[in-house]
């Protein structure tokens, strides 16, 4: 096979639910082999797993990755040693991460310390919410101290590192997009967190006080 084709090759179609790539990794915590580190969470944080010995994958500490193209096990690095395939067209060496899908506009945040997805030119990290924020966001959000190293407090899922899409709040809490539409349709429009308005309510306050003089 040529070279060009052979560093394609499975390009797209394997990988897991959470990413497509060519490698899988072999978590240091357990030295059991996994997809990726989502796919290690899930299965070691499980009700099946004792509550003693649930865990998370320490990314950074990963060291042995495995080609899914030819199965060799080998040190980190964005191409197989041995068959040359590209195991990851986005790739970060410090958070040892492969994704064939760039479409995400992948980057690493040196201050997060992780890799977050949307285009580097579309982000600045905010130093005293510690964490990175849309730069239309820049001088229109209120500051929280490490807004996003919580749990989201709908789900209770960690909002740091999660792959789903977050919204900050008016007050400056922050919130999974769909936990907050949850909530909406449930009616519910204050913070979870400090209870303050997470809209501008002053129609529906201005219809209330009609409703009563009437």
């Amino acid at each position: 096979m040529e070279g060009g084709r052979a560093v394609d090759l499975g390009s797209g179609v394997l990988g897991c639910a959470h990413y497509r790539r060519r490698c899988k990794i072999r978590a240091p915590c357990c030295d059991e082999v996994f997809d990726c580190r989502h796919c290690h969470n899930e299965a070691k944080n499980s009700l099946e797993t004792a509550p003693l010995k649930r865990h998370d994958v320490p990314r950074h500490e990963v060291k042995q990755v495995i080609c899914s193209s030819c199965g060799t096990e080998q040190e980190v690095q964005q191409n197989c040693q041995n068959c040359g395939v590209c195991m990851g067209k986005y790739f970060c060496a410090k958070c040892k991460f492969f994704d064939d899908d760039v479409s995400k506009n992948q980057y690493h945040c040196d201050e997060c310390g992780i890799c977050r997805t949307g285009g580097k030119e579309n982000y600045f990290h905010c130093k005293k919410c510690g964490c990175c924020y849309s730069k239309l966001m820049r001088d229109a959000h209120r500051c929280v101290e490490r807004a996003m190293h919580h749990n989201c407090p709908v789900c209770f899922e960690y909002l740091f590192d999660t792959m789903k899409d977050i919204t900050v709040l008016p007050c400056g809490h922050t919130i999974h997009l769909e936990c907050v539409k949850e909530m909406e349709h449930h009616c519910r429009y204050s913070c979870p967190v400090c209870s303050k308005s997470i809209c501008d309510m002053s129609n529906m306050w201005r219809r209330l006080d009609q409703e009563v003089l009437i």
